[in-house]
């Protein structure tokens, strides 16, 4: 469990950093360069990442059971972890009015998808690595909305074929990785 904590730590404190300590993020990058910051922010974001895949891995290996989720509960997290997907989709694709709408659909997806995880899951790994993300998504969210209104922030607005790639992107994707890839990278089929 020590190695998922680290991992949690490593990978949402660099991704903390604007929510806690933003002017000293601005200092370091004019200091040290925009390339090296973000050299040493991936590099310790992967780092973090690995930490906490590994010991993910070696919590479920032995895991302790909190409680035992109702069968459905794995249905509806399956579900809900389709807006999730589009919510995702809609931070990347350009034009789009969920993010016109939302301005942060990333975070929103994140807090979705880690709620979705914890409905279905009961033991205390599940509730360190979801609720971890879930918190960080929450304090992230308004942290940035807090951002956009001290600059006056302005989104564009969307348009119907930026919307609807958005959707169809985004369901593709949770497709793709709720009927295969969860199930050869995660080791548990949603559907299956």
């Amino acid at each position: 469990m020590a190695i998922l904590i680290l991992g949690l730590i490593l990978f949402l404190g660099t991704h903390s950093i604007r929510i806690v300590a933003d002017d000293w993020r601005a200092t370091q990058r004019a200091r040290h360069g925009e390339a090296a910051w973000k050299g040493v922010y991936a590099l310790a974001s992967l780092l973090g990442f690995g930490l906490l895949i590994w010991g993910y891995g070696l919590a479920r290996q032995e895991p302790l059971v909190l409680w035992q989720p109702p069968v459905f509960t794995r249905h509806l997290s399956a579900l809900l972890t389709l807006p999730a997907f589009v919510l995702l989709a809609a931070a990347y694709v350009p034009r789009n009015r969920i993010k016109a709408a939302l301005h942060h659909p990333m975070l929103l997806g994140t807090k979705l998808w880690a709620l979705a995880h914890l409905l279905a899951n009961g033991t205390l790994a599940d509730v360190i690595l979801f609720g971890g993300f879930l918190l960080w998504a929450a304090l992230a969210f308004r942290a940035a909305r807090q951002r956009d209104r001290a600059a006056g922030a302005v989104y564009p607005a969307g348009t119907l074929s930026g919307t609807l790639a958005t959707v169809g992107v985004g369901f593709a994707a949770w497709a793709v990785f709720a009927l295969w890839l969860h199930g050869v990278l995660i080791g548990v089929r949603p559907f299956g």
